[in-house]
């Protein structure tokens, strides 16, 4: 018993940068993860062309985008200006770092202009009735989704080879 607690008093305590990058490679997967997800089941219930299947998923996206997609973006953004500020190594004026401020500035820009016109606009369509006009919002938003993790991928490319350096 002695012998495991001098080994785990041996081991060195995590840094705070450590404790952040945790936190900013768990909101990322979350974010990118869950838009995956949300691309294939939007997909997915597209070809089935079941107007029912359409009008379900139209209906999640409101609980899905507060619940998870949004709070992830912010601990990406928040966690990672954090770290920033933490590492001596990182500046704001650094290639790579503008360059993921930039990406995350787009992804936001669709998200809030774009994804969000696309899901209101199938929402108020399922909601009249109107599954052709449902259906063609839902795809809208579809592309939106694969154009937010485009550039969610090229943040990651940027975060792993932090071009600049």
């Amino acid at each position: 018993m002695a012998v495991a607690v001098g080994v785990a008093s041996a081991m060195p305590c995590a840094t705070l940068y450590e404790w952040l990058l945790l936190l900013h490679i768990l909101g990322a997967s979350v974010w990118l993860g869950g838009l995956v997800a949300l691309l294939a089941l939007a997909a997915r219930v597209l070809r089935s062309g079941d107007r029912d299947g359409v009008a379900r998923f139209v209906g999640s996206l409101r609980f899905v985008g507060p619940v998870a997609l949004a709070p992830s973006a912010a601990l990406v953004l928040i966690v990672g200006i954090w770290m920033v500020l933490d590492e001596t190594a990182w500046e704001f004026g650094q290639t790579w770092i503008w360059l993921a401020l930039v990406v995350f500035a787009a992804a936001f820009v669709v998200g809030a202009v774009f994804l969000s016109r696309a899901a209101i606009g199938a929402e108020r369509a399922v909601a009249a009735g109107d599954d052709a006009q449902a259906a063609l919002m839902l795809r809208h938003w579809l592309w939106g989704i694969g154009t937010i993790v485009a550039l969610l991928t090229v943040a990651m490319w940027d975060m792993v080879f932090k071009p600049g350096i």
